[in-house]
């Protein structure tokens, strides 16, 4: 699974709005479908709250957050699995992603320009799930007619195939309903089974709901319809206002900002979810490492261990792994120090098989 969020929807929902506000870096927007063709792709900063209490307390020269990747990809319509309205060059954008940021559109705005010429959350998203089960039944219907004929060739073959196919067929019946993936393969065995076909729509999805500022803080009808379908998908939902977002990012200082999102009571940016969210759906966590040259958030992949963790910092920590002193960041916040937290006898000493926790801070011995 690729370790990066794609922005995906209908055209005209916000998506190029929302990616521009997050990454900070303008992608191409306008009211006419089709304005985004290639891929935009930003590198996003991580907002954790933990590194900067780690700053206030082990001060150092430089902070550096972790970081996710968003890629904005251009708007679909009905008929995008066939081709329609560059269909083939989204699709193939969508199956590089990791998680699918589902931007829907939960407003009313007659001077914005809506595909369908009607605001309706529920037929956006059932447009979307449709053309990419489709994309996915021909990937899925392709390996399960050349499957099939190997059951010929050897026992061990019809031995897999014992497996396999039954799940080619349950999902062939799911994706021609317009099912997504995600909904009938929950084991993971047959994850595992179907991981090469890389289906788009077996990848996580967060839906995002693009509101008006009246939505901010109580649901619209709109942003309910969201959330009655999220609840079946067991996915999160995530509200913003595009045009909230976007007066943010033009604002050049941080307590600008502080100041215009008080005015709208809001105690945070609504991207700062979407982030979080995504960095945490694509199964990345953070480490972190303190010191007076550096305060540093790492990421790494939930269950990775100690020495492929040393390995992200650098690959020879990997190499010559020998222990990792470790540490976690709410000991830390509850001592004050890093001498109080070791008289608390909280410190230890991990080796080669320590499965790394989110929120550890870490100090890697080793040598080449």
């Amino acid at each position: 699974m690729g370790l990066n969020c794609g922005i995906v929807g209908l055209p005209n929902v916000g998506k190029s709005t929302i990616f521009s506000a997050v990454t900070s870096a303008p992608a191409e927007a306008a009211n006419y479908p089709f304005c985004t063709i290639d891929p935009n792709v930003g590198i996003v900063s991580v907002p954790d709250e933990r590194l900067t209490r780690i700053a206030e307390i082990i001060p150092p020269e430089r902070v550096v957050p972790a970081t996710v990747e968003f890629v904005d990809i251009a708007g679909l319509v009905r008929g995008a699995s066939k081709g329609e309205g560059l269909g083939n060059r989204f699709l193939a954008s969508i199956r590089e992603v990791g998680v699918i940021a589902h931007v829907v559109r939960c407003f009313d705005n007659p001077d914005i320009v809506h595909v369908n010429n009607k605001i309706d959350p529920k037929g956006d998203i059932e447009t979307i799930n449709i053309e990419l089960a489709l994309a996915d039944w021909e990937t899925v219907d392709k390996r399960y007619q050349k499957q099939s004929k190997l059951s010929r060739v050897s026992k061990e073959m019809q031995k897999e195939n014992e497996f396999v196919l039954p799940i080619y067929e349950k999902l062939l019946s799911a994706l021609s309903e317009g099912i997504p993936a995600r909904s009938v393969i929950t084991d993971e065995d047959e994850k595992k089974a179907v991981y090469d076909l890389h289906l788009m729509t077996l990848k996580p999805v967060i839906y995002v709901c693009n509101v008006d500022e009246d939505a901010i803080c109580e649901d619209n009808d709109y942003v309910s319809q969201v959330r009655e379908i999220a609840k079946q998908e067991n996915a999160e939902v995530i509200k913003i206002c595009g045009k909230i977002e976007s007066e943010i990012a033009s604002l050049e200082s941080a307590e600008e900002r502080k100041e215009f999102l008080e005015s709208v009571g809001l105690s945070e940016s609504g991207l700062n979810p979407l982030i979080r969210a995504a960095y945490r759906t694509l199964g990345l966590r953070t480490f972190f490492t303190a010191g007076k040259d550096e305060d540093r958030a790492w990421t790494f992949r939930e269950g990775a261990k100690a020495p492929e963790c040393a390995g992200v910092i650098h690959t020879d920590f990997e190499k010559g792994f020998i222990k990792a002193e470790v540490y976690n960041v709410e000991d830390l916040f509850k001592y004050g120090s890093e001498q109080k937290v070791k008289e608390a006898g909280k410190l230890r000493l991990e080796g080669r098989d320590y499965v790394v926790k989110d929120g550890d801070v870490m100090f890697f011995k080793f040598n080449i």
